[in-house]
């Protein structure tokens, strides 16, 4: 007996493979935005519809934690759960990081990836998780009592305050780099990072996006956070960086951004008419004189 289908399937989770492909090995891009991501610290920036964002690991191994968010309307952003369930728990080139509801579109498509080749380890590891989300304060100080300003959630708390948003804006990540699985007792596990200088994620931004980038202070997560074996990992932190780039014009020939779901019920709730209401008169459908 074979394995069980995936549970999603449909023409919608297809993509035009030969786009992205045209796209992630295009020479002549150009490069509109560069910057590094310092360890243990976040960013937000952002990146137009049509354009393309890299993220490496410059010196090291590191892990990111990642958020988008339409850069129009905040209150659409990346879908962890959802994008796990369409796409897959450890996601790579061409995967799609779907919205919110009742937007549900992708946001961002993967075009390149330089970990794809890694699959699965020895221990049932993958990468660039969709199973976690960010470390925070409030969790460390319920599993230490210390307080700490520097997990991926503060980190992204302080880097989108520039942009009007708030802590409650800060949603589930995508851990970039991350090697993550499951145990034999179905347990969340965390291994080292396996990337090296140089390798990179990248994705093509399917709408105006704002986005937000912490750099772990797990740095490559090879040091435990916590437990009888933790210590400051600060010795294997590296930063992240990120560049932006647009590419040839001809290339998105055909492509526009996706459509916002088209589902426009009211899920069951009918809408009042003014003929089933009674009027001061107690008569229906004639206005009160």
């Amino acid at each position: 007996m074979g394995a069980p289908p995936p549970a999603y399937q449909g023409a919608a989770l297809e993509v035009d493979r030969s786009f992205y492909r045209r796209l992630a090995a295009e020479p002549g891009r150009v490069r509109v935005d560069a910057f590094e991501i310092p360890i243990r610290s976040g960013r937000a920036w952002r990146v137009p519809k049509g354009h393309l964002c890299r993220l490496s690991t410059v010196e090291g191994p590191q892990v990111g934690d990642l958020n988008l968010w339409h850069a129009d309307d905040p209150r659409e952003r990346f879908w962890a759960a959802r994008t796990r369930q369409l796409q897959r728990a450890h996601v790579s080139t061409f995967d799609r990081l779907w919205s919110t509801l009742p937007f549900l579109r992708p946001l961002a498509t993967i075009t390149a990836d330089t970990l794809e080749h890694h699959g699965v380890d020895g221990d049932g590891g993958r990468v660039h998780d969709l199973l976690g989300t960010r470390c925070d304060p409030y969790v460390n100080r319920l599993l230490t009592g210390e307080d700490f300003d520097f997990h991926c959630h503060s980190n992204l708390v302080r880097a989108v305050a520039p942009f009007g948003l708030t802590e409650f804006d800060v949603h589930d990540v995508l851990n970039v780099f991350q090697c993550t699985g499951l145990t034999e007792d179905d347990r969340y596990f965390m291994k080292a990072c396996p990337a090296r200088p140089g390798d990179h994620f990248e994705f093509f931004a399917e709408a105006d996006l704002l986005c937000a980038l912490s750099t772990c202070p797990g740095g490559d997560l090879s040091v435990p956070l916590w437990g009888p074996d933790a210590r400051d990992p600060i010795d294997v932190c590296h930063p992240i960086g990120v560049e932006v780039f647009a590419p040839r014009a001809d290339l998105l020939e055909g492509w526009s951004p996706p459509a916002r779901a088209a589902y426009r019920g009211l899920h069951g709730v009918r809408l009042p008419e003014w003929a089933d209401l009674p009027d001061r008169t107690g008569r229906r459908g004639e206005p009160a004189g």
